[in-house]
């Protein structure tokens, strides 16, 4: 059987078809479901093995990115969003969808997303590096298998700066980091290769138990090489994009 992927929708949401690509792709079930259908007791989280957050501007990104779709998330169906995170199925948050997976609580207490130090909206494609080489993490197991030591994914976010209120959060935080920003080298330099100032170059982060992967970039939209704007430079045997193994990480894990 497919796991079946549970996209979740809503106002302002625009990276929705190219995650369902990526997990109809990957081997997934995907369907595309409105928030509605959950808070009015229409459909039910427990349907799914997967739940992904695709990236655009939820609510036209009022009072902060992802906010009230986080609020929303937190006071309407959170019963079902932690029994969905607590049985062990995936959670994938991308870009505002990571920025709603923090601010419901879901990721890193004591974290938040903001402003680009920057100033401006960063759109373009950057480097990264897999926060966590250790094969036996739930982080590896899960979302990393695979991963080459960089990768290259496009983004474009105006409030994508990780920050934690102390440095005792952010030590916490440190062993649960999935990705960092970095240049071609992988060694950890500041702006254009962090686009935003994010602490520790952290571009992405999951829960302890690994199941929950939140994270800047946009993996669906490199999940072919052609993507690439540099494609006919770059030396790939395979037909797929740095973003597309995510996906198939996360579904071949539900079967």
């Amino acid at each position: 059987m497919k796991p079946k992927v549970c996209i979740l929708r809503t106002a302002g949401t625009n990276c929705d078809k190219e995650t369902y690509l990526a997990f109809e792709l990957a081997g997934g079930n995907p369907e595309f479901v409105h928030i509605n259908q959950f808070i009015n007791n229409k459909n039910s989280l427990d349907n799914y093995q997967i739940l992904a957050i695709p990236g655009g501007f939820s609510y036209g990104d009022d009072i902060a990115a992802g906010k009230i779709l986080a609020n929303e998330l937190k006071y309407k169906i959170f019963d079902q969003m932690s029994r969905f995170a607590n049985s062990g199925k995936l959670i994938i948050g991308i870009c505002n969808g990571f920025q709603v997976l923090v601010k419901t609580g879901l990721l890193a207490e004591g974290a938040t997303l903001t402003n680009n130090d920057s100033g401006k909206f960063e759109c373009r494609w950057i480097y990264l590096k897999p926060g966590s080489s250790d094969k036996d993490s739930p982080i590896y197991k899960i979302w990393l298998r695979g991963i080459p030591e960089v990768i290259q994914l496009p983004v474009a976010h105006g409030e994508g700066k990780f920050v934690t209120k102390d440095k005792k959060c952010l030590n916490e935080i440190k062993n649960k980091v999935s990705f960092r920003y970095c240049n071609p080298d992988k060694k950890i330099i500041e702006y254009p290769y962090n686009p935003n100032g994010s602490e520790d170059n952290i571009t992405g982060i999951c829960n302890r138990e690994g199941n929950i992967l939140g994270m800047m970039p946009h993996p669906e939209r490199y999940i072919f090489k052609y993507q690439n704007p540099y494609w006919t430079g770059i030396k790939k045997k395979s037909e797929f994009g740095d973003g597309f193994l995510i996906f198939k990480n996360a579904v071949d894990w539900c079967l």
